[in-house]
């Protein structure tokens, strides 16, 4: 019996593991197919030719598809955590729900980590060394000639970052073991580097969001119609029109290029051609979009700051009050023990909302800065090392949200540790697996 026993618990957990993967995989090949997509569409199309450099082009487009998947899969990670733990209290018996539990959610999140070093520390590298690799002087050129070049690079800057953190540590901690504890790279050397560089996009993150909570304004102002409140937008068509017609007219009528400089007249001509597509938009534009849309964005966009603003403002105050309030103190619930707010699943979507606002007002802030302003990918006419860098960007910020929100109070679901068997399935009496 006790044999029986020891194979039917066997069996589970073989079944567990194959659904956990198959369901890793499939939600994997969805982010990927989004990112390649994405990708695609900002690309240089003049960059697709038949040959040598084609080929890397290529390896270099599936290696960032592979880390702007990695990407949106840690930027997703949390709020399904948060939906997952709701759907768990609400449901906790559910035959239908029990694939969604503690291992799956602890395994998707040791992934993202996985993913994330394997990104940031070998992928991005060597997809840029090999985008710039052209082969070493006297061998034969080919892609085993840049490959080589490729692996040398990788492993001169593995050395070098090596040496950097080993003298960091030698000047910052004395202490003789843990110099000696950077030599066990699985164990400790990685996730040390990998928490310097969530702290870095930490920094990043409070340095962009502030800008970018500013900026959401500007750029949603672009992208809506405002309402045409006192304006006359026949008028300030017929008036474009005739400055368009004027320009032509002067352009056509040079006898030679020093009559005028014919760069600034073309220039001119190209803006009053994109004032003139802006107000043909704004005039095509329905009532209700010009009139309901528009204030209804603006008052959401303010609702949401004001509310990011005042939990952060909470958070602080009870930091400074309370000590046990700090992260390093707390041990939040566990999934599916406890509802993550006092409105239930209401406070949670609203948690989901403000973590999604926070990080693209953090991603508008960061292409706002004046030193990534270069950043910011155009459609069809972006170079692989700009995708590159922009990977590498949005991979930093990604890895560095759960942190931030955990610091500011936006969710207080613990992670952290190994599921403990109540987050797993068990079986229960009557031979189906149970959700505890």
């Amino acid at each position: 019996m006790e044999a029986q026993d020891e194979v039917s618990a066997r069996e589970q957990h073989f079944h567990s593991q194959v659904r956990e993967s198959t369901i890793c995989f499939l939600l994997f090949a969805i982010l990927y197919i989004v990112s390649y997509f994405i990708i695609t569409r900002y690309k240089r199309k003049s960059d697709e030719q038949e040959d040598e450099d084609a080929i890397v082009n290529r390896i270099s487009l599936f290696l960032c598809t592979f880390t702007l998947a990695v990407s949106a899969g840690a930027v997703l990670l949390l709020p399904f955590s948060i939906i997952s733990n709701e759907i768990l209290l609400s449901f906790p018996h559910n035959y239908y729900i029990q694939w969604l539990n503690g291992s799956l959610i602890h395994g998707l999140w040791n992934l993202a980590s996985l993913f994330s070093n394997l990104c940031l520390f070998v992928l991005m590298p060597f997809a840029f060394f090999f985008l710039e690799s052209e082969g070493f002087a006297g061998l034969k050129k080919g892609l085993r000639a840049r490959i080589l070049e490729t692996l040398v690079m990788l492993l001169l800057l593995a050395l070098l970052v090596l040496g950097m953190v080993w003298v960091a540590s030698a000047l910052v901690d004395k202490d003789a073991a843990s110099r000696e504890s950077l030599y066990d790279l699985w164990e400790f050397y990685l996730p040390y580097l990998y928490s310097c560089v969530s702290l870095m996009g930490c920094l990043l993150l409070l340095l962009c969001t502030p800008v970018g909570l500013s900026r959401m304004f500007a750029v949603m102002g672009q992208l809506l119609v405002k309402p045409a409140i006192l304006e006359d937008l026949d008028e300030q068509m017929y008036i474009v029109a005739l400055e368009e017609e004027a320009l032509q007219r002067r352009l056509a009528g040079l006898s030679s290029p020093a009559d005028y400089n014919v760069m600034e007249l073309e220039q001119e001509l190209e803006n009053v051609k994109i004032f003139k597509t802006k107000l043909e938009r704004r005039k095509k534009a329905s009532a209700w979009e010009r009139n309901l849309v528009y204030p209804a964005v603006m008052v959401l966009l303010l609702i949401e700051t004001s509310i990011s603003v005042l939990l952060v403002a909470c958070n602080i105050l009870c930091l400074l009050v309370d000590e046990t309030a700090m992260p390093k103190g707390t041990r939040g619930p566990g999934i599916g023990n406890a509802s993550l707010s006092a409105f239930g699943f209401v406070g949670a979507a609203l948690e989901i909302i403000l973590i999604f606002y926070l990080m693209v007002s953090s991603v508008v802030g960061f292409y706002s800065l004046r030193f990534f302003g270069d950043f910011i990918p155009k459609k069809d006419d972006t170079t692989m090392t700009k995708i590159i860098g922009n990977c590498v960007s949005l991979l930093v910020l990604s890895s560095a949200l759960p942190v931030m929100s955990r610091t500011l109070g936006l969710h207080k679901l613990h992670l952290s540790r190994a599921p403990r068997e109540s987050d797993t399935a068990k079986p229960s009496a009557n031979g189906h697996q149970k959700v505890l």
